[in-house]
């Protein structure tokens, strides 16, 4: 009996580790699914319970600045951005966000200072980094002026 009993929580055991870690794939892939439906408010509640689970998922954290982003809240963005760069420094979509932001906030040394990051680290989205040093060319002369 006692050996039983110790076969069948084994088994219990390993079936709900299994689903738990199955879950979790399904919380991310959920919100995305509700994030490209631009469901942004159960697409969030989504990747804040796939970040219980997973707290090192720098996607969670990304696709929750993106959902700040679309809902215009910077600080929130700022914070999700923060986070993912601090789990995936070379993460080049989470570093233009961010020089998007600094560029708004007028933070010409930061938006230098993650420009040569994003140099360094761009496959995709390289041509973007030249619009914003463009950009940002055009605006400091106008600030020197002054």
């Amino acid at each position: 009996m006692n050996k039983k009993f110790k076969l069948i929580l084994f088994f219990y055991l390993v079936i709900n580790i299994f689903n738990v870690s199955k879950s979790n794939e399904n919380f991310f892939n959920k919100g995305l699914e509700l994030y490209n439906d631009k469901k942004y408010e159960d697409a969030r509640f989504m990747f804040e319970r796939n970040i219980v689970f997973n707290p090192k998922d720098s996607n969670s954290y990304l696709y929750l600045a993106k959902i700040y982003n679309a809902q215009e809240n910077q600080k929130k963005e700022e914070k999700n951005l923060d986070t993912t760069l601090l789990i995936e420094p070379n993460n080049e979509e989470a570093l233009l966000m961010s020089m998007k932001i600094a560029l708004k906030k007028s933070n010409y040394s930061k938006v230098k200072d993650l420009s040569k990051t994003f140099t360094k680290v761009c496959q995709k989205l390289c041509d973007e980094n030249k619009i914003i040093l463009e950009t940002l060319a055009n605006i400091e002369p106008k600030n020197n002026e002054s």
